[in-house]
């Protein structure tokens, strides 16, 4: 599983580079996603941009990752869904759990919008 963490004084965002996640790579995403769960101080966003696909055991990851992070009260969102992952989480209902946004920006600004500069700056 290859994904690039971008860490912010506040907020920290995730990014799987994979094309799709599946069975073949799922459990990696989770042990990322939980990691970083684990990094991040207040919120942490997925970005998603890169995902064309995410069977079910992708959105599982997630989930434990979305509970973990409860647990730890901390904030967890996706952003940049592509129209087929958007499909997905809608049909999955995962759109009712989780918070999405259009992109990355939009949701540090409307979670963490103290580190929307430092993002910029990047």
């Amino acid at each position: 599983m290859t994904y690039e963490r971008i860490a912010l004084d506040g907020a920290l965002v995730m990014a799987p580079r994979e094309t799709r996640i599946d069975m073949s790579n799922a459990d990696a995403f989770k042990d990322a996603l939980l990691e970083s769960v684990t990094l991040a101080s207040k919120v942490m966003i997925v970005d998603l941009s890169s995902i064309e696909y995410i069977s079910s055991a992708g959105l599982r990851s997630l989930m434990i990752a979305f509970k973990a992070a409860k647990a730890e009260q901390k904030t967890m969102a996706m952003a940049a869904l592509r129209p087929l992952t958007q499909e997905i989480f809608a049909i999955s209902r995962f759109n009712i759990v989780f918070t999405l946004f259009d992109d990355v920006r939009d949701a540090l600004a409307r979670l963490a919008p103290d580190v929307v500069a430092e993002f910029d700056a990047l």
